[in-house]
């Protein structure tokens, strides 16, 4: 089953986004090699697909996952949680209905 991801991130946390970077885009690429990444991005801070300095408020990540626990613990293990970009994270069991 798919889960949604949603990070919040705390604020003025941008240095440590871009640090922390690197290692959180090599889970998301070993997610998607396994076929099991649906999508995920950023939401920047303003209405920009280039923030700048403004930065990001959060993330979301759409994947799939045995059971509502793993992907908790998944997204527990992430970089951004354990650098604190991360304020808090919430995951959902998600149904993808389109595009079929």
């Amino acid at each position: 089953m798919y889960y949604a991801i949603t990070g919040i991130d705390t604020p003025d946390s941008l240095a440590k986004r871009l640090e922390s970077r690197p290692a959180h885009l090599a889970r998301l690429h070993a997610l998607q090699a396994e076929g099991r990444l649906l999508l995920a991005g950023p939401f920047p801070a303003i209405d920009s697909p280039d923030p700048g300095p403004a930065g990001f408020s959060g993330s979301l990540i759409v994947a799939e996952f045995d059971s509502l626990g793993a992907a908790t613990e998944w997204a527990e293990a992430d970089p951004y949680k354990l650098a604190g970009v991360y304020a808090r994270v919430e995951v959902r069991p998600f149904k993808k209905v389109l595009p079929a």
